[in-house]
């Protein structure tokens, strides 16, 4: 079965490169268009996508409060946030609604299918840069303060959770995780559960940025 997938940017030629590129692929079916957030949360109500590509600067709607709105309804969409630029202040909004990911508009399409892929099959996905530049400018804002805290808080882990989190700080979606701790899938998405709770967290994001604070990765 394909995946839909909703393209919601109001620059036509976006819309229309997404729609080209992602088009020619046997196992996605681009089932929409929208040109701001108002109008994709009515295709995204009519069309029923499993995911939606989100620009986050638009007339009307922005592409943060169309997702806060979409992800509040009974079995929503995937949503994938677009950026022009990895330093854009609204990223970390955007991660504060509930977005499942985050990529740059020149991005491969490559990695822009194999994302929406990921996200389809429930592992959040982020621009490497984009992650990078989440991290940095909340690191940067508490220096050993922020350091000690994270420790604190991962002390909390037992030894497989602290693997699993370190894991998710160097970016691996669950079946990675369960490749190099050969674990089963189900197993990573209880520890991934268990680490979630015990740090208080409600991303993944926010898992990476804990373990970059305390030290563990790069």
């Amino acid at each position: 079965m394909s995946t839909k997938v909703l393209v919601v940017d109001d620059d036509p030629l976006v819309r229309s490169a997404l729609r080209l590129m992602l088009g020619g692929q046997d196992d996605l079916e681009v089932v929409g268009e929208a040109v701001d957030g108002q109008d994709g949360l009515q295709r995204a109500a009519e069309l029923l996508p499993d995911v939606v590509l989100m620009d986050i600067r638009m007339p009307r709607l922005n592409g943060i409060e169309a997702t806060r709105i979409l992800l509040e309804r009974p079995a929503p969409p995937r949503v994938i946030v677009l950026t022009t630029f990895d330093a854009d202040d609204h990223v970390l909004e955007a991660l504060a609604v509930g977005a499942d990911g985050f990529l740059l508009k020149d991005t491969p399409p490559g990695d822009i299918v194999a994302a929406i892929h990921k996200v389809a099959d429930g592992d959040p996905m982020l621009s490497p840069s984009v992650t990078r530049t989440l991290i940095d400018r909340v690191r940067h804002d508490g220096g050993d303060d922020r350091s000690q805290a994270a420790e604190r808080r991962l002390a909390a882990l037992t030894e497989r959770e602290r693997d699993v989190a370190m894991a998710i700080g160097r970016g691996l979606a669950n079946a990675e995780i369960a490749a190099s701790l050969y674990l089963s899938v189900p197993t990573v998405k209880a520890h991934v559960s268990r680490v979630f709770d015990k740090l208080g967290v409600t991303n993944r994001v926010q898992i990476a940025i804990c373990v970059h604070d305390a030290g563990l990765v790069d």
